[in-house]
């Protein structure tokens, strides 16, 4: 299948062709009639297959031309998402008369009471400062005839949920809802059955598993040497550009001044950092000025950074899911990529969940020419103690187990 033959109107077409793209991702084939024919839809894909054009090419394409508005709504997480999100929306709608307002917190309220006094038949906004202008006056949401509900269980895990369901009041109760979220617990279950009418779900791929284009393995190691096996890796291993995630702020800001140090050109996210600092590290990464980018989860999910050759966890994430959505940073779009994870012995129960989530083991590794110190994790039957009672012996990957050598 083409985008031509989905249905999207021509001005849409164009810039699509201008983009380069010709057939349509599975999430987009699926989404995009549904969203034309004006069905409510809960939406499911693995991260980096265009969920984002999957519902803005269809929205552009039955607004028609500019008018009184705001006529739709896209509610983000975070403000990375919302930028990228408004890039979009400004790309695909390149060829039309469509005017995208952007609306995020960290920011003055003066540049964005201006666009909306203009008038703005999009907006792309977090909750927080979307509340802010509601409560001021500067916005009313009377008008938006879509509403997307982006990344839905990110902002449910943020503690966004009541103030997405305020939002909603605000707007029309005949209007067309779409959700996407990488999982559906029973919250969002509850906020779908209330928010949406008659939803129809399009799920594509396991949404438990990472891409099949994604190399990912373990690396045991103890705590003391986590730095200079983080170092030695980025030695030893052919990589092009590396996003290295930590669960801190802390952690992440000693992590990227550790690799400063070793004269590696690395930048840090996390939401301690002003907003022109995050953008301006995003961006310098995009570019290839910084090779290394160093985050919390804050972007884990939904970014768009393309051709990201390895992803390394220093830190394992404390919930399964949050691993899937940071390795999904490389692998995106069907290229392959690399994941590594630094595991010490104190990360082995999360490691399990992980290996539970995704319903297979991570091959463990060991760094060839690395001095390692003895740690527990090298003992075969701790190892199977600490993660999972009920499995013995863990293959670590190429041959080698860690601890004494089995009999054959």
């Amino acid at each position: 299948m083409r985008f031509s033959e989905l249905g999207l109107r021509a001005a849409i077409l164009d810039a699509v062709d201008a983009l380069g793209y010709v057939e349509p991702t599975p999430i987009q084939s699926q989404a995009i009639p549904l969203i034309l024919e004006g069905r409510d839809i809960v939406g499911s894909a693995q991260t980096g297959t265009g969920k984002t054009a999957a519902f803005s090419l269809p929205i552009l394409s039955r607004l028609g031309p500019h008018g009184p508005g705001p006529r739709c709504l896209v509610l983000e997480p975070t403000r990375e998402l919302a930028q990228q999100t408004y890039d979009n929306f400004l790309k695909f709608g390149k060829y039309t008369q469509m005017r995208v307002g952007l609306i995020y917190g960290g920011v003055g309220y003066g540049p964005q009471r201006e666009q909306l006094a203009r008038g703005v038949d999009v907006v792309v906004a977090t909750p927080g400062r979307l509340l802010d202008h509601l409560a001021q006056g500067t916005l009313k949401l009377d008008r938006a005839k879509f509403v997307v509900l982006d990344e839905a269980d990110r902002m449910l895990d943020m503690g966004f949920l009541p103030d997405v369901r305020r939002i909603l009041i605000k707007c029309p109760k005949v209007r067309q809802t779409l959700m996407f979220s990488a999982t559906i617990p029973p919250a969002l279950e509850t906020l779908c059955a209330w928010a949406l009418h008659e939803p129809v779900k399009v799920e594509v791929g396991a949404r438990r598993s990472p891409a099949e284009t994604i190399k990912h393995v373990l690396y045991p190691v103890a705590l003391a040497q986590k730095q200079d096996l983080l170092l030695s890796l980025l030695e030893k291993v052919q990589w092009e550009s590396v996003i290295l995630f930590c669960r801190t702020k802390r952690s992440a800001d000693e992590v990227v001044n550790v690799l400063k140090r070793a004269k590696h050109k690395a930048a840090v996210i996390h939401s301690d950092r002003s907003q022109k600092e995050r953008q301006q590290a995003l961006e310098g990464f995009k570019s290839g000025y910084y090779e290394v980018l160093v985050a919390t989860d804050v972007a884990a999910r939904g970014l768009d950074i393309a051709d990201v050759s390895h992803v390394i966890n220093y830190e394992v994430p404390e919930h399964a899911e949050d691993y899937v959505h940071r390795i999904g940073r490389t692998g995106r779009a069907q290229a392959s990529g690399d994941a590594f994870t630094l595991m010490t012995a104190g990360d082995a129960p999360f490691v399990a969940a992980i290996e539970r989530f995704i319903n297979r083991k991570v091959d463990r590794v060991k760094l060839d020419g690395f001095p390692y110190q003895y740690t527990a994790l090298f003992d075969e039957q701790r190892l199977g103690s600490l993660a999972d009672r009920k499995t013995r012996g863990v293959r670590l990957g190429k041959g080698y187990f860690y601890g004494p050598a089995r009999k054959r």
